[in-house]
């Protein structure tokens, strides 16, 4: 007979999800009311005024997605892209290649843009694309690329497409709440998130936010959004700022309660107090990682702080090392991706889990399963260096 499933207790410092805090679990494990109860829609009220504060923005059309940050990709793209709109795709990793995927499943022309991956997006080769394709809708982007940790100057990219009259669709998945987004004062006219990396929170919502533009663009599309259930047309009525709700879909109630609390959460520490953090711990991994004679791939001003890509050394077993790590100290981190599977690791400080404990256990468990291995490196000076960071 089957019994209740109970997961191993591990540090999760891989791509996402990341740790969740113990009172983001609590908040799960609150009685589940009606997605159209009174005290349910309060609730979803508080819940689109902090995702307004965690994307710097005052657009009224901000709320989660009731699926994952894939959806919030989707809700962009099927809004906005209809049959023969051509947008420029800057692809510099994974998940500029599903934005083309989605263009293409829209009926639209996805004009590519590529970059090296663990670089950012190439501002020059983006200007020459717009010159070129005059037609051009819509400019989409990653701004924090999960697959390489590379983060892109996603103001300049924003003003460049308006200076071709073009929309933006920018990728936040990563970036939100560990590295600032300012969707305001960027300009930003479509963004999408996703709630299991530095909210902190459980897999399973995507925070998107929609600026007055790109809500004209919708209301007034000559064909059908082809996803019913993404179609903002008739989610803005359950979601809407005026108290009332049309009845669209159940939504995730316990989920919900969960993005409460992480944003409850964030604004308690305060925004630019989590991006510090963030910045702060990956510094530490840095010095640590370095020390032992570790890279990471990405240009430092070019840098995820809550992402970090490392270079494998020569001759040491990308799987091998990932299994010790999980099976010896419940440590997960990711491997690569795409041409950069086998080549790099993929060590994440996001959220709950940026914190100077988790540097000090991985540096701890890397350092020593390398060693194992026979790679050289000296732990004590690489603990040594990252505590020097971490007492600043």
């Amino acid at each position: 007979m089957t019994t209740s499933f109970h997961p191993p207790e591990r540090t999760l410092m891989g791509p996402g999800p990341s740790d969740v805090n113990p009172r983001i679990l609590e908040a799960m494990s609150r009685p589940t009311i009606g997605h159209l109860d009174p005290a349910f829609v309060g609730m979803m009220e508080e819940v689109k005024s902090m995702l307004q504060y965690a994307f710097q923005t005052s657009n009224a059309l901000t709320m989660p997605v009731s699926a994952p940050g894939s959806a919030g990709m989707e809700t962009c793209f099927t809004n906005l892209v209809e049959p023969g709109d051509k947008v420029i795709v800057c692809q510099n990793g994974v998940f500029g290649g599903r934005m083309k995927e989605n263009v293409e499943r829209c009926g639209g022309i996805a004009v590519m843009v590529e970059t090296e991956w663990g670089r950012a997006v190439d501002i020059d080769a983006v200007e020459d694309a717009l010159k070129a394709n005059a037609d051009a809708k819509i400019v989409a982007f990653v701004h924090a690329e999960t697959s390489t940790g590379a983060q892109s100057d996603a103001k300049t990219l924003v003003e460049l497409a308006h200076k071709h009259d073009c929309l933006t669709i920018v990728d936040a998945v990563t970036s939100l709440g560990g590295t600032p987004i300012l969707v305001d004062e960027w300009g930003i006219d479509a963004i999408y998130s996703g709630t299991q990396k530095c909210l902190s929170c459980v897999p399973g919502l995507s925070p998107v936010s929609f600026g007055d533009r790109a809500i004209e663009v919708i209301q007034n599309r000559k064909t059908k959004v082809q996803s019913w259930f993404l179609d903002l047309n008739l989610v803005m009525g359950y979601w809407g700022s005026d108290g009332q709700r049309t009845y669209h879909h159940t939504a995730p109630v316990n989920t919900l309660y969960a993005l409460h609390e992480s944003l409850v959460l964030l604004q308690q520490e305060g925004l630019e107090n989590a991006w510090q953090r963030h910045q702060h711990n990956h510094l530490a991994l840095k010095a640590g990682l370095e020390s032992m004679g570790l890279s990471l791939i990405v240009p430092e001003d070019e840098r995820l702080p809550q992402l970090n890509a490392v270079s494998i050394p020569e001759g040491i077993d990308d799987a091998a090392v990932r299994l010790r790590l999980l099976n010896d100290y419940n440590l997960e981190i990711g491997a690569g991706l795409g041409p950069l599977g086998g080549k790099i690791w993929r060590i994440g400080l996001m959220g709950y889990a940026s914190n100077s404990k988790n540097v000090m256990l991985c540096i701890t468990a890397l350092g020593s399963v390398l060693r194992d291995m026979g790679y050289e490196a000296s732990l004590d000076d690489a603990l040594d260096a990252a505590y020097r960071v971490l007492s600043r």
